[in-house]
């Protein structure tokens, strides 16, 4: 029965993580000019939102799952 219990740790863990980080920003370059050998590039940001609801759901399903765990262990 321990792998319900695991699960359930695991899905806290990300669940908290998603609640304390709403976004998070990557960069990319893009190719903008290309003449000959000679080229141009620019970074670009990236910004992804992570909604808040969906760390709480992973949290309360975590939770669930501990509990679960706990109580069929004994």
């Amino acid at each position: 029965m321990k792998g319900p219990l695991i699960l359930g740790i695991l899905l806290v863990a990300i669940g908290a993580a998603f609640v304390g980080y709403d976004h998070y920003t990557y960069t990319t370059r893009e190719q903008i000019l290309q003449i000959g050998p000679l080229t141009a590039t620019a970074e670009k940001k990236h910004t992804v939102a992570l909604p808040p609801a969906l760390g709480w759901l992973l949290v309360g399903g975590g939770a669930c799952l501990i509990a679960f765990a706990l109580i069929r262990k004994h």
